[in-house]
């Protein structure tokens, strides 16, 4: 199994400004926006971070799941949530033909934990020997900063705060994820359970 981003989240999306009123930088100088990048780049870092621990897809963005094989014949568990829609199911044979799997055969059955794809049938289509199916999705909780959960979004600025704090900290001291970001994100956690079924 395999997951891939397709598309990432826009600059755009991203809450600059209100991430600078956080850190109470100042304001009315030249040299406004000078760290853009760099607040932009924590603010990156903190959401993968968070992303990795919750299993959850914060912001709206495109990924594909390559599976050499079903891990249950009729039901597909989605490694990220939530998922806001599937858009292409693909089979791909070891000669690289690509055979598109009509969506009237499978659906999507959402859940904040363990979001999957569901035959209408019997089964989910035959992956052919040596070959894969890939599935493309659109996971994250929306195209907003405000679409997150006030929770997450705080624990995002709290995280990407601790960067901003550390960024000439050599030694990473202090890189450890602090107490207040874990407790914010605790309850966002996937618990894993039966090797993952269910």
């Amino acid at each position: 199994m395999m997951l891939r981003e397709e598309t990432a989240v826009a600059a755009s999306a991203l809450p600059l400004a209100e991430f600078r009123d956080h850190l109470r930088l100042g304001t009315g100088f030249g040299d406004v926006g000078a760290e853009d990048a760099a607040l932009e780049a924590y603010l990156r870092a903190a959401m993968a971070a968070i992303e990795g621990r919750t299993a959850k897809a914060l912001l709206a963005r495109d990924f594909v799941l390559s599976v050499e094989a079903w891990r249950e014949s009729a039901v597909q568990a989605l490694p990220v949530a939530p998922v806001i829609s599937v858009f292409e199911m693909q089979l791909v044979d070891r000669a690289g033909v690509i055979t598109v799997i009509e969506p009237v055969r499978y659906r999507l059955v959402e859940d904040m934990q363990r979001p999957r794809l569901e035959a209408l049938g019997v089964s989910l289509p035959t992956i052919p020997v040596g070959g894969t199916a890939q599935i493309r999705f659109t996971g994250g909780f929306g195209p907003r900063w405000t679409d997150l959960p006030v929770d997450l979004a705080q624990a995002v600025f709290l995280l990407a705060a601790q960067y901003f704090e550390l960024r000439h900290d050599s030694a990473g001291a202090g890189s450890e994820m602090p107490f207040g970001v874990l407790a914010l994100i605790e309850r966002w956690r996937t618990v894993r359970m039966l090797g993952g079924r269910g």
